[in-house]
Order: C-alpha cells, then structure tokens, then sequence
C-alpha cells in the first residue's frame, strides 16, 4: 500500500503500462486531456487485444458545465477495439484497476485539473487479493448502468453539442425562449440516456438487476430500504413528480410501484422471498 498525492499521474502512467488484458476505470468526469492520457501509456497490444471498461456520468449537466467531454469516449472506439462505456449518474468514485493486479483509489478524475492541477490524495496497492475485491465491485456495480456503444456516443455527442450551443447563448442573452430549449435539450439528452439504459424495453429488469445486487450486498432488506437504495443508483427511473394513476385513482409513485412489481416478479420465480418484513434472496 501506498499513498499518493501530488504527481499521482505518474504512478497512474505506470499503471497503464503494465496493463495487459484488462483495464476497469470509474471517473465521473472525462475529458480530452484524460483519453490522450490513456492512450498515450497503454500497449498497442492492449489496444488490439485488451478490454477498457470506463464506468462514467454522462449526465447532461456535467457536459454543458465542462467536466465531461462525450467525444473524449468517442476516440476510445476508434483505437481500442474492445470498448465498455457505463454511465450511471451521481458516480462520484474514482479508480483505476489493472488486470487483478494493481489498483488506485484516488480523488482525481481523468482530467487536466485532477491529473496535472489539482491537489489530489489517494492510494496505490498491489495486494492482488485487494485488487480482485475493487474490480469485482467496482463491476457489478457498473452492469448497473447504462451501456453506451459506439453509436450511442456518436448519437449522445450531437445531442451535447446542442446542450451546449444553447447554454452558451443563454449565458450570454437573457431569453424566456433560450430557457425553454435549454431545458428542452436537457430532457431530450436524459431521455436519450433513459432510452439506453433500459436497452429498448422496460424498466423491470434494471429493478430486478438492481435489488439482486443490493440483496447481495447488504443481505436482507425492507421494501422501503430497497426503495431508497435504487433511488440512489437511478435517479433517472425514479422521478417522484410521476405518480401510477388508474382510473383517475393515485396510487403512489409509479417507480415505487415498479419495484414492488419486480420484487414480485422475482419472488414467483424463485429468486427472493419476504421473511418478517424482510427481502432477501434464497440461497
């Protein structure tokens, strides 16, 4: 173990050197300076053969205000040929996993500011038990999100050059007419961002994905727990101004209502069961 602080880059720059196989990222913020940096320090060999899995937000907000760049993503299709984008909003982790062999947990994201600028502290480790453990987790929780391709980026890149057109132009004029395409253009990226996470169907499945990972994490939880936690994991699919109505009758938050839909759902089909209040998953 070893701790990093200013300079941590090169550390990270000797990370990727040595990676052959598999490199796992989490950086909520991304930007040109950060993808020059990979693909700078890892093997052609690992771009021919190796898998990149980039766990990310590529929330609208974090676009139009300058931390994330989508086109970054968009020149790692182009070089690497084996390309993971994951994007779940409110990730805040940054860590960069080696194969199972080396690991750093860090506060810098992979940009200008967290790789060369800023004061940045965070810790380095080898022990190969350790490492299998970040990457594991650090995974399962990724699956959780949105897998963005090729296409998606090349589509969600358009749709942030017209978030950010329009931010420019409102930031400069005042316009009740600007305000409502900006925030026109926000909910057609986050749709966009909606639409790939729930891979063309419906919410459920990330729900039943999403509570077997809790479960499994946490061991037995109450409905109202879960609630909360998934919540946490999607704030997208859980809007709480959305209510389920039937027959003009509310019948609480339709999000709300889904979980419980797929806890059923799980329950029919052998993979979880109530015990005092409880949901936990049957072994």
């Amino acid at each position: 173990m070893q701790a990093l602080q200013r300079g941590w880059s090169e550390n990270l720059s000797a990370l990727l050197n040595n990676v052959k196989s598999e490199l796992t990222i989490s950086s909520p913020y991304f930007s040109d300076a950060g993808a020059d940096f990979i693909l700078n320090a890892v093997s052609d060999d690992f771009k021919e053969r190796g898998l990149l899995r980039f766990i990310t937000d590529l929330s609208p907000n974090n676009i139009y205000q300058g931390s994330t760049n989508p086109f970054a993503f968009a020149t790692f299709f182009q070089n690497i040929n084996l390309v993971q984008i994951f994007h779940l909003p409110r990730l805040h982790a940054k860590v960069y996993v080696r194969d199972n062999k080396e690991a750093i947990v860090t506060s810098g994201n992979l940009t200008a500011g967290g790789l060369y600028n800023n004061f940045e502290y965070g810790v380095y480790t080898d022990d190969n038990q350790l490492v299998s453990f970040i990457k594991n987790d650090l995974t399962d929780y990724g699956n959780l999100g949105a897998l963005i391709n090729s296409n998606d980026i090349q589509k969600y890149c358009t749709l942030s050059d017209k978030v950010k057109e329009i931010y420019r132009k409102k930031e400069k004029i005042f316009s009740k007419k600007l305000e409502i395409q900006f925030n026109e253009a926000i909910l057609e990226a986050n749709d966009e961002l909606i639409k790939i996470k729930l891979a063309g169907g419906k919410i459920h499945p990330v729900f039943e994905k999403t509570i077997y990972y809790l479960l499994q994490k946490n061991g037995a939880l109450k409905q109202e727990i879960i609630n909360n936690l998934i919540q946490e994991i999607h704030p997208d699919l859980c809007d709480d101004n959305v209510d389920r109505i039937i027959n003009d009758i509310h019948f609480g938050k339709k999000w709300k209502h889904a979980a419980r839909t797929s806890l059923q759902t799980m329950k029919k089909k052998g993979i979880v069961e109530l015990i005092d209040g409880k949901w936990q998953l049957i072994k």
